[in-house]
């Protein structure tokens, strides 16, 4: 008998889960808020920014009016799981960058929701409308 090499074990494959749903409660909550706080992260630290925030089709949309510039947006690209803080609720995302679909939903709802004005304006313009992303619940 020859010797045989030891049976390397089979990788885990990870199974991912469903994001979590937010109750039509919290959507609500989300919704009717005009400014909300956002926590990134950045190793240990974290961040909170008060940001502009829509929900369209039950989707928690955000933008960087900043831009690629915006830290917050910088540092959700680099850890995409975040929070929002509403009122006296936290809620935990994940931070997905969107596609063009999305990129217009949230442009709609910030016309919808938001008067109109330049700030108003600066989350329109064409060079930060690339910085919107999707927040998964997460759970």
């Amino acid at each position: 008998m020859g010797h045989r090499a030891p049976s390397r074990p089979k990788p885990i494959r990870e199974i991912a889960s469903p994001p979590m749903a937010l109750s039509t409660r919290d959507l609500d909550l989300i919704s009717v808020t005009n400014e909300v706080l956002i926590e990134t992260r950045s190793g240990e630290r974290v961040f909170r920014t008060v940001i502009w925030v829509v929900v369209d089709r039950g989707d928690v949309l955000v933008r960087s009016v900043r831009g690629t510039a915006g830290r917050w947006y910088q540092r959700a690209l680099a850890d995409p799981e975040v929070a929002l803080r509403v009122g006296g609720s936290r809620f935990e995302f994940t931070a997905v960058p969107s596609d063009h679909r999305a990129i217009e939903r949230a442009s709609e709802a910030l016309r919808a929701k938001y008067r109109k004005g330049r700030s108003l304006d600066s989350m329109l313009r064409p060079e930060v409308l690339e910085t919107t992303l999707v927040l998964q619940p997460r759970g």
